[in-house]
């Protein structure tokens, strides 16, 4: 189902065979393919400018899709729960991932965000769960709330200096990372941000930090050492909540505030 100018595909719902998209097309409407469990391959044309608001949403039978040329932003929801999804290739156009868009994609073990992409929206990644590796560009400044929450195959990822805010557990439950460095662009570490992160053992954090929110490193248990710079100001509660492996810990002399429970045992 198209609007009249056969520009925007407004419905394929219930669709079973593989699809071949007219080259008019310029956007592909919100929830379009939303549920199409039967779904498995889909060739999007060169004319396709946006991939609309879930519009691909629980295509479980998809395996590999290919983000044309000339689309520059990835709706929200537009692939969350795409289980069966283990190979996605996004063009260098695309500026912009929205909320959630890859939620659940349990199959996706590797992704390459284009060089021109400056925000991962909230949820953008969370529980890909077969994720291993991300590359993020250094376009990127801001990495939404729980954007990779519960990613916990992630064992290593890097966190571009161009960055200056990370959201609220963004990384909550990656119980695979090893260590992380917070770039000097950065001024506040998120709540929850790395919350039960235990595979973490060591972190390094900017100078340029000025806030550690609550419950930042909770339960991080084999976290043994962590050095708190010396722009921090304040230390959320339950900052460090559950983090038996830490021995000692300085907190220096520029910290005004200290939460409740922030190194409860």
């Amino acid at each position: 189902l198209y609007d009249k100018n056969k520009t925007e595909l407004i419905s394929a719902s219930g669709w079973k065979e593989d699809v071949k998209i007219p080259s008019s097309v310029t956007s592909i409407g919100a929830h379009a393919f939303g549920g199409c469990s039967g779904l498995t391959s889909i060739k999007i044309p060169l004319s396709v400018r946006s991939i609309g608001y879930g519009a691909f949403k629980e295509c479980s039978g998809l395996t590999s899709i290919k983000i044309p040329s000339g689309v520059t932003s990835i709706g929200d929801h537009a692939f969350e729960d795409c289980i069966g999804l283990t190979n996605i290739e996004i063009s260098s156009s695309v500026i912009s991932i929205g909320n959630e868009a890859f939620k659940g994609c349990n199959g996706l073990t590797s992704i390459k965000i284009p060089s021109g992409v400056t925000s991962i929206g909230d949820g953008a990644f969370e529980d890909c769960r077969g994720l291993t590796n991300i590359e993020i560009p250094s376009s990127v400044r801001s990495i939404g709330n729980e954007a990779f929450k519960g990613c916990n195959g992630l064992t290593s990822i890097k966190i571009p200096s161009g960055v200056t805010s990370i959201g609220d557990h963004a990384f909550d439950r990656c119980s695979g990372l090893t260590s992380i460095k917070i770039p000097s662009s950065v001024r506040s570490i998120g709540k929850g941000t790395f919350w039960g992160c235990d595979g973490l053992t060591n972190i390094e954090i900017s100078a340029t930090v000025t806030s550690i929110g609550y419950g930042a490193f909770s339960d991080c248990e084999n976290l043994t050492s962590i050095e708190i710079s010396s722009g921090v100001t304040s230390i959320g509660d339950h900052a460090f909540y559950l983090c038996r492996g830490l021995t000692s810990i300085e907190i220096p002399s520029s910290v005004t505030s200290i939460g409740e429970s922030f190194f409860w045992l």
